[in-house]
């Protein structure tokens, strides 16, 4: 008996000792891995402006392997930016730092109307599967030694003229986006902002949809330096990504409905949902927008009575379907649900798409039944926008050159 108990003492021991040397070899191996295997990350999308207000932007890129990431800021005064150590912003998630290859970082506590120059900086991470330890690889981040930074202006809180551009119903046509929105075209000198009010793509099937069709060519154009608003249309909540629409494109609320301000310019983002009824059969059982649209009914609702709504000397709202009572059943609830709110707040202008066509509606017109005009901007053009203190004026230009313009009186 006492022989085998030594015996099977020794046993444990070596057994123990094995599995000892084992995981020193494997962490020997992981952290060799780590130092030397971890190659640094690309940023294969963006970065380009998001939420852009008047203290503050977000900033989103991705990047092609899991990664930590920040944001560098500074002051557009003239000194190089390795002049001094730039102030940083991470991406966290409820405090622990985000790991993953889609980048959101949020830039606080600017001041209103200036101009900023930021990079963007990332680092791989592998985690031991044993351990759970992170590894990083070296940082990597934006060139500002042989390139100059990124630059932005946020957004102006004395602006006396409001100056921006809409795009809509582009349906997957990254060449035509690109050429109306060209960078010759959309610089921060030019605009404050760009508002995309939906249906830039036909369908949100995959995440490379969105990036080739809408993300890439915006941010070879403008996207990086010129703020980007988007109103989402009834074709983005279409597909199997579609609930992801708001990873893209964040905004001050967390969801597709919002609210701005540019100067003395109160805009109101709005989201329709889809035009059908939700038990039509093209929406395979996957989508609740009554419910969505009364509770946005709610918010608009407490929007509207808000200082800033209500201080504001001119008011606009964005949403990509019209509303029209007599129309298909998402124009007839925004018509429902919308609109007797909206009569009631003081509207300048509703700036709208998804007809395909232009149409401009007086204020009281009896298809709309609202008591501020409408325009809806003819897909795949370009909209240029001016707010001055007491009138509204656009222009709106095709592929070939061809425009139209008009002027509206502000109350």
């Amino acid at each position: 008996m006492c022989a085998n108990a030594r015996f099977s003492d020794k046993f444990l021991i070596f057994v123990a000792m094995r599995r000892f040397l084992i995981s020193i070899f494997a962490l020997c191996i992981a952290s060799f891995a780590a130092a030397e295997g971890v190659k640094a990350p690309k940023i294969v999308v963006g970065p380009y402006i998001q939420a852009c207000g008047q203290n503050e932007f977000t900033v989103v890129w991705q990047t092609d392997c899991d990664a930590v990431s920040w944001v560098e800021v500074a002051p557009d005064d003239g000194t190089h930016f390795y002049n001094t150590a730039r102030e940083q912003f991470f991406h966290t998630i409820h405090g622990r730092r985000a790991v993953g290859r889609w980048h959101t970082v949020k830039v606080t506590g600017l001041n209103a109307g200036t101009t900023y120059r930021y990079r963007v900086l990332n680092k791989a991470v592998v985690f031991n599967p044993k351990s759970g330890r992170p590894y990083y690889s070296e940082g990597k981040g934006s060139d500002v030694y042989r390139r100059q930074p990124y630059r932005m202006r946020t957004l102006c809180d004395k602006a006396q003229t409001v100056r921006f551009a809409v795009g809509n119903d582009f349906h997957d046509k990254p060449e035509t986006l690109e050429q109306l929105f060209s960078k010759d075209v959309i610089t921060p000198e030019n605009y404050d902002f760009v508002l995309y009010n939906g249906d830039m793509v036909s369908k949100f099937e995959t995440e490379q949809r969105l990036v080739l069709g809408v993300l890439n060519p915006s941010v070879a154009q403008f996207a990086t330096q010129v703020p980007l608003f988007y109103a989402r249309g009834n074709h983005e909540t279409r597909g199997a990504h579609a609930t992801a629409f708001s990873d893209y494109f964040p905004t001050s609320t967390g969801l597709p409905y919002y609210t701005f301000s540019v100067g003395s310019t109160f805009f109101i983002v709005l989201d329709g949902g889809e035009d059908k009824p939700d038990s039509d059969i093209e929406y395979h059982d996957l989508v609740r927008y009554d419910n969505y649209r009364e509770q946005e009914a709610k918010w608009l609702q407490g929007v509207v009575e808000s200082p800033e709504c209500k201080n504001a000397q001119t008011r606009i709202v964005v949403i990509h379907i019209p509303p029209k009572s007599s129309g298909w059943h998402g124009e007839a609830e925004i018509a429902r649900l919308f609109v007797p709110i909206l009569n009631r707040a003081d509207i300048d202008l509703m700036l709208s798409g998804h007809i395909h066509k232009y149409r401009f509606s007086e204020a009281g017109d009896a298809v709309y039944g609202c008591n501020f005009p409408i325009v809806c901007n003819p897909n795949r053009t370009r909209m240029d926008v001016e707010i001055s203190s007491n009138k509204i004026t656009y222009k709106i230009t095709n592929t070939e050159g061809v425009e139209i313009t008009n002027e509206i009186s502000i109350k």
